[in-house]
């Protein structure tokens, strides 16, 4: 089902879900774009993503400090931005760009649902596919 399932996605579809697995920040998904996809217009590309959202494949989050038992800080993605805020967080240009700080504390990411990975990862009864 997940190759046949990823092969009906689009291109920017499917950038987004590398960005998803990869929990990467938001401005990360143009390495994956098409060079001419890269310069689609932001809204454009946020329909897109919102398209993922509601079909309940990827949620959108802010990165959030986690501090490890031993001390040791990190990242980890936050809580999920509610879908009626979606549509406002994404039509801010700054959330499509790396932050200007070395910091990702409250940078948007990408998280793939159960659903979501149904659809990137191959499971053991997916047949392989030959270049299709």
């Amino acid at each position: 089902m997940s190759h046949r399932e990823w092969k009906r996605l689009t291109n920017v579809e499917r950038a987004f879900f590398i960005n998803a697995f990869e929990m990467d920040l938001l401005a990360g998904v143009f390495g994956d774009l098409d060079p001419a996809e890269q310069g689609m217009p932001l809204g454009e590309l946020a329909r897109v993503l919102l398209s993922l959202v509601d079909r309940g494949f990827v949620e959108v989050r802010r990165y959030a400090r986690w501090i490890a038992d031993d001390g040791r800080e990190g990242l980890t993605p936050g809580d999920v931005i509610p879908q009626h805020d979606l549509p406002q967080v994404l039509a801010d240009p700054a959330t499509w760009e790396y932050p200007d700080d070395d910091s990702w504390v409250g940078a948007i990411t990408l998280v793939e649902t159960d659903a979501g990975r149904r659809i990137s990862r191959r499971s053991p009864e997916d047949p392989a596919q030959d270049g299709s």
